[in-house]
């Protein structure tokens, strides 16, 4: 590889959530929808898309803008393009499927390549040409197997006080066959996973449908990854055939690490909000596509990927948020990294971010933010935890942060958050950027790294250098 991979994957300045992750030509692709850097609501920006190869997950693209607001013939006003989908049709062509913000439709743009200019080609619709507009058509994913060609999609929030869905009957995740033009259903949609108010006596209750489907075929199985009412987790059903007989089969991914190894909602490792991805075969390893949140909104996400396991039944266990994400190995110990690839940011008290946004007065917790350019973490407090994980800490001899403080205080170095510390960097008061470094002796066996601070006021960091033999 040219550089090693992280979580983020792609650079910092870029901001793409809702990623479906795509193989075609042994590239892979992300599309997503488009969040605006500090932006002020979802999906601000044109649809572009990243793409790297297969044998190399470091080295990212930028294939350039696919698809602007107002190509859509009905969106000439520039409304936000929300979470979309690519699939290649039996022709051979590229379908992009989206939807426009408030507009109760999935439309449909077409390419030749994968990363070209799609050119608008139509709304779903029935056989008679209505458009179909049932069970909120939004989020749409795409497949097409051996069974026929499978839209699913759906919007049911239910346990959300969304004054333009107030009264409706948000009755769950939906699916739709297509016929060979990607474009025409051949019947009404079927609900194949229920929403909060339908759930009684199905095996989802307490993960019921809220959003986010993205469907794959594996083994012969059907798996829907989806967002539940509990919005930081990514969930998946199971069924041998594509239109009825899902299963829940669990949870994969929580952007706030939440229930993995049981881990509570109040103890949640990160700030969460939504969260919208899929899955994806690189030679013999599966990923998981999601995304976490930055700047105390839930407008500005970055994408993230973690590698993930099948059962030998075809269950697939949660994993943990990590930095390393799709990397084959743990990160090198002796290198130079942003402090924004924290996987672990918390005050122990998280709550949820809000649509308020940076406007909230009651969000009182350490975050990443933006400014002239910078990308840092600030607001972090007494008792705050920063953590990494994984890094081959056997390598690092001396450990160097980049820090403002508004106090004196320490950064305690520990290799498990309840653990022993192993070290600490004194920082002192300076409103300017500046350094502090310690040494520090690591077993072969850690590769977890975190800081808690201990002091008055709050600090900020910008990176962090691990220093080998060599440094």
């Amino acid at each position: 590889m040219k550089n090693q991979c992280h979580n983020p994957y792609l650079p910092l300045y870029e901001h793409i959530p809702d990623a479906e992750p795509r193989v075609f030509n042994d590239r892979l692709y992300v599309f997503g929808s488009h969040d605006q850097e500090n932006g002020n609501e979802f999906c601000e920006l044109d649809y572009v898309a990243w793409s790297a190869p297969i044998n190399d997950l470091s080295d990212w693209r930028y294939d350039g803008v696919i698809y602007r607001k107002q190509d859509d013939p009905d969106n000439q006003a520039g409304l936000p393009l929300y979470a979309p989908d690519v699939v290649q049709g039996k022709d051979r062509r590229f379908y992009l499927y989206y939807c426009v913000k408030f507009q109760d439709a999935i439309c449909v743009a077409v390419c030749d390549t994968p990363a070209g200019k799609y050119q608008f080609y139509g709304k779903i619709q029935y056989p008679d040409g209505t458009i179909m507009s049932d069970n909120q058509p939004y989020d749409p994913s795409v497949i097409c197997s051996e069974d026929g060609n499978f839209l699913y999609f759906g919007f049911a929030p239910c346990m959300i006080n969304i004054p333009r869905y107030k009264g409706q009957d948000l009755k769950g995740g939906s699916v739709v066959e297509l016929e060979d033009d990607m474009l025409t259903v051949k019947g009404k949609p079927q609900i194949v996973i229920p929403s909060l108010i339908y759930s009684k006596g199905t095996s989802f209750a307490g993960n019921e449908y809220f959003e986010a489907p993205s469907v794959r075929k594996i083994n012969d199985k059907y798996y829907l990854i989806y967002s539940s009412v509990n919005t930081h987790q990514l969930c998946y059903a199971i069924s041998y055939k594509p239109m009825q007989g899902f299963v829940f089969g669990g949870v994969i991914v929580s952007n706030g690490d939440v229930s993995y190894q049981g881990r509570s909602e109040q103890d949640k490792l990160m700030s969460v909000g939504n969260n919208h991805g899929g899955l994806v075969q690189i030679h013999d390893q599966w990923y998981i596509f999601y995304h976490r949140h930055t700047s105390l909104t839930q407008y500005n996400r970055q994408g993230c990927a973690e590698k993930i396991y099948f059962e030998p039944d075809g269950q697939i266990k949660q994993v943990t948020i990590t930095t390393s994400g799709m990397n084959p190995m743990p990160l090198s110990g002796n290198a130079f990294y942003p402090a924004v690839y924290c996987c672990n940011l918390s005050n122990g008290r998280m709550g949820a971010l809000t649509s308020l946004g940076r406007t909230n007065s009651e969000v009182d917790f350490p975050y990443i933010t933006t400014e002239n350019g910078e990308r840092y973490i600030t607001n972090v407090q007494d008792n705050n935890l920063i953590g990494y994980k994984y890094i081959n800490l056997a390598e690092t001899q001396d450990i160097e942060v980049i820090y403002r403080s508004t106090q004196q205080g320490i950064l305690e170095i520990r290799t498990d958050p309840l653990g022993e510390t192993k070290g600490i960097i004194k920082l002192n008061q300076s409103k300017w950027w500046r350094s502090a470094e310690t040494c520090i002796k690591f077993t072969p066996t850690e590769k977890e790294l975190y800081f808690i601070y201990k002091g008055k006021g709050n600090i900020s960091l910008m990176a962090l250098n691990l220093k080998g033999k060599e440094s």
